[in-house]
């Protein structure tokens, strides 16, 4: 084969070799269902980038820093959740997990290293490739008021909040009920949102329309 025609054609086996490992890769190494998830939700690059300097970070030993540095993802996160979640529940409700977790293991009273670092490889992966929790789950409710979605999930705490605000706007909260709000809002600043939602669900329940 003259060398003209042979460079070409290895040229062309160095470029398709790396296209059919992705394609291989997205087809027989994800799952379906975590492909089309991943698409729903959206470029999640800006996330992933976040997660990769706060292991970065803890890999050097300094977990307050890594700490300060997911607290910008948390952020980022909860600015987007109305949108993310609206574009796929399921699969926003998987990576909401993994990132709760990422958050305890970071804010524990004394963070172990290696459940951060566990935890923080889960939230890469997660983003990478969402599996969505099971769906079509009951939506549980407390006081009669829906707590989930219909994935199981914890619906916001601030959506709880935010309507038990506005049912009392202009109103004065009997004691009873400005007690399970001060609950709702302490949970919900904890990331707790089962608990803020239980709370706030029974104060609602307790404020007339």
């Amino acid at each position: 084969m003259p060398p003209v025609l042979r460079n070409l054609a290895l040229s062309s086996v160095l470029i398709a070799v790396p296209v059919a490992g992705f394609v291989l890769v997205e087809r027989f190494v994800l799952p379906p269902a975590a492909i089309q998830a991943a698409a729903s939700l959206g470029d999640l690059s800006a996330y992933a980038a976040i997660v990769t300097d706060t292991q970065s970070i803890a890999a050097t030993g300094d977990l307050v820093a890594a700490e300060k540095r997911i607290t910008d993802l948390e952020t980022l996160w909860d600015d987007n959740a109305a949108t993310l979640r609206a574009a796929d529940p399921a699969a926003w409700g998987a990576v909401d997990a993994a990132a709760d977790a990422a958050f305890t293991a970071l804010r524990a009273a004394t963070p172990d290293a290696q459940t951060v670092t566990t935890a923080l490889a889960a939230l890469q992966a997660t983003l990478a490739a969402p599996v969505p929790a099971a769906a079509d789950q009951p939506i549980q409710l407390v006081a009669g008021i829906a707590v989930t979605d219909g994935t199981g999930r914890a619906l916001p705490c601030e959506q709880l909040i935010g309507q038990l605000k506005d049912r009392l706007a202009g109103k004065t909260a009997p004691a009873a009920v400005a007690d399970l709000q001060a609950k709702a809002l302490e949970r919900c600043n904890a990331d707790d949102d089962a608990r803020a939602n239980a709370f706030s669900a029974q104060a609602l329940a307790q404020v007339k329309e």
